[in-house]
């Protein structure tokens, strides 16, 4: 178990950020492992065939026998979202000393793999090249496996933390641990993450808890080194619609289309979770004015409520939306 300490300082500092480096990082399980992820199989097809052979066996040499990542290779969100481009630059500012010891103890209890151990034992003048080299391949990977998906794969991601943003200002940072996962808990000011193959305990002693909702973690995963501060990745929601293609739809869906119209029918539909003005134009590929005129008709209509969190308007399917979104037409 790894135990986080939060005071209340901590806990005011508790902040959502997405990592796409995280995410990178988080994908190689599914390369090392595709049978533990079923849902990105679609991801996996579209993407491995890409992959230069080479460029797949120093990624997955990256991932230890435990599934274990490299601690410098996920590092801590200075910001809320991240580009790729700032944290492989942390990256490169890794320390020769930090690089080798995260790469043995992802490894551990096994050697590290015969591609990294001569960077890695030859001293800390062939550490810089290893680092210039895992940037470029991190760049061209993602490349390849992630700039055509981001755009979708980040409207995921937002979609959790709005959800968890608002049962944060809802029930406090308790309703917010209790429904993570299943191994996160919240008890007596620490926050305990049960089934991790360490065994410490961190104080965040005034740094704060950056929480990082991931499309790859199966379980929480926090950092290896006690050293490092405090993070938690967990897994998103809203993961097993990411890759569904869209069909035609049902009869019922018809029917509401035809009764408020295409573009009303289709936001009334993914409003059971509550999203921003901002968050629907980006998944809809429209301008935020054009969904604001249908959210005014619809919240007219008492179909969609709406909520100010802070400095964002939240609209979410009302009681009302929601039986005519599951209604089944009869004959």
């Amino acid at each position: 178990m790894i135990s986080f300490l939060l005071d209340v300082e901590d806990l005011a500092d508790t902040r959502f950020a997405i990592s796409p480096l995280q995410e990178a990082m988080g994908s190689l399980w599914v390369l090392r492992d595709p049978g533990r992820y079923p849902l990105h199989r679609p991801w996996l097809r579209s993407v491995l065939g890409r992959l230069d052979p080479r460029d797949v066996r120093l990624l997955l040499a990256l991932v230890g026998e435990s599934l274990a990542l490299p601690d410098f290779l996920t590092p801590r969100p200075r910001s809320a979202a991240p580009t790729v481009e700032e944290e492989l630059a942390t990256v490169l500012r890794t320390p020769p000393a930090v690089v080798r010891r995260d790469l043995r103890v992802a490894h551990a209890p096994g050697p590290v793999p015969a591609v990294l151990r001569a960077a890695i034992d030859g001293g800390d003048r062939h550490l810089p090249g290893l680092l210039e080299t895992l940037c470029a391949l991190l760049r061209r990977y993602w490349d390849v496996a992630f700039r055509p998906f981001w755009p979708q794969m980040r409207l995921v991601l937002e979609a959790d933390i709005t959800y968890r943003a608002r049962q944060l200002a809802g029930g406090g940072a308790r309703l917010l641990f209790s429904d993570l996962h299943p191994n996160v808990r919240w008890h007596d000011g620490a926050l305990h993450i049960a089934r991790m193959s360490r065994r410490h305990q961190v104080a965040a002693a005034g740094r704060g808890l950056p929480l990082m909702p991931s499309l790859f973690a199966y379980k929480p995963v926090s950092p290896m080194d006690p050293g490092e501060p405090p993070m938690l990745a967990y897994p998103s929601r809203g993961i097993a619609t990411l890759w569904t293609p869209a069909g035609p739809e049902p009869d019922a869906a018809g029917a509401l289309a035809g009764l408020l119209g295409a573009p009303r029918a289709r936001i009334l539909r993914v409003l059971a979770e509550p999203l921003t003005t901002a968050d629907l134009a980006r998944r809809f590929a429209v301008t935020p004015s054009a969904v604001s005129q249908h959210l005014r008709a619809l919240h007219a209509g008492g179909l969609v409520t709406r909520t100010r969190d802070g400095r964002h308007v939240l609209y979410h399917r009302s009681a009302l939306g929601d039986r005519l979104v599951t209604a089944r037409p009869t004959d």
